[in-house]
């Protein structure tokens, strides 16, 4: 028997075409979305691991900074402790003398730049008249008025009361929960319980200039000290707010900061620059006081030997050849961390 064989109509037969075709675009447009999600989660996977090596890499290298600076720093003040002795016959430094304003370090990861900054060169907080205080605040950018409200609130924190209650809690900050202490100054960071003194102004701040550029204005912890009194400031690492609270003209301020920023002042210079400041030129000297706080600031080496970007500063302030410590010196206060702004930005790289 023949098998009989039925015939679709054509268009039956077109319609199951279509139908396949219909399923095979499906299963197409299927794969082309599992391959775009695939892509898409190869691309976040390979984002999220370079997020991760390069956060990897800074974390070295700020690890390496930070130990870059803390050897800098002590090995700073090994120079330091030896300078009777750091002289070639010929006069030559042959690491550190006294009133070398800094030291460039070069190690085999990075380079390290130790600024010798004596603490005389900054206006003593325990002792300095509520008027140098107020001039100092006002050359720091703050109007007159508050300046003279932030010095009488310093005047008064420092001041013992004689007796009868504390009047003047009036100057505290709004919502303060302690009382002043009326007494002087132990660390400078004090400051920042006293009514008015923001982070901003003691830390420095960063601003745009009326052209345009940034620049960076110092805060009160560039200017005043615990550690030292009214003595003579040292020329090559006194802040320019400080000269101008000491009453140095503002040009001359501009000429030494200029002149500076080429190399450091020479006991030669100092003395040619002495008609300029006046009345004031006593105020001034080259080095000077037994404190002196070395600020190291270093930046890692990178495979191609170039100094990478990240910095990291640490600090030291000791009291140099202390009768009761056979070392030499004390150790008064010691911080690490980011970068602090150099005093002069050329000095660094």
């Amino acid at each position: 028997m023949k098998q009989s064989s039925i015939k679709l109509p054509a268009s039956l037969r077109s319609l199951g075409a279509v139908s396949r075709i219909g399923r095979r675009g499906g299963a197409l447009l299927a794969v082309l979305w599992l391959s775009a999600a695939l892509a898409a989660i190869a691309f976040s996977a390979a984002q999220t691991v370079r997020a991760e090596r390069e956060r990897t890499r800074n974390q070295i290298d700020g690890t390496q900074a930070d130990l870059l600076a803390a050897s800098a720093v002590e090995r700073g003040l090994y120079y330091v402790l030896g300078a009777p002795i750091s002289t070639l016959p010929d006069g030559t430094p042959v690491n550190w003398i006294p009133a070398m304003p800094y030291l460039r370090m070069t190690f085999p990861s990075g380079e390290a730049l130790v600024e010798m900054i004596p603490e005389s060169s900054k206006i003593g907080v325990n002792t300095a008249p509520p008027e140098l205080l107020a001039r100092l605040i006002i050359a720091l950018g703050v109007a007159p008025a508050a300046a003279l409200q932030m010095a009488a609130a310093i005047d008064y924190a420092r001041t013992p009361l004689v007796s009868g209650p504390d009047s003047g809690d009036f100057i505290q900050q709004a919502g303060q929960t302690f009382r002043v202490p009326h007494a002087s100054f132990e660390q400078i960071e004090e400051l920042l319980s006293v009514s008015g003194i923001t982070p901003e102004l003691f830390y420095g701040r960063v601003e745009r200039t009326p052209d345009g550029a940034w620049t960076t204005r110092s805060g009160l912890r560039d200017c005043l000290t615990v550690y030292s009194g009214q003595g003579a400031h040292d020329i090559n690492s006194v802040q320019p707010a400080v000269m101008l609270a000491e009453g140095v003209d503002p040009s001359t301020v501009k000429n030494i900061v200029a002149l500076r920023k080429q190399r450091p002042i020479s006991p030669e210079q100092l003395g040619e620059m002495r008609p300029a400041l006046g009345d004031t030129a006593g105020q001034f000297q080259l080095g000077g006081g037994k404190v002196l706080m070395l600020r190291a600031t270093a930046r890692v080496r990178a495979a191609d030997g170039r100094l990478g970007e990240l910095r990291r500063t640490s600090t030291l302030t000791v009291l140099l050849a202390p009768n009761f410590d056979p070392r030499g010196y004390r150790i008064l206060n010691a911080r690490s961390g980011p970068a602090e702004r150099p005093l002069e930005e050329t000095w660094a790289w």
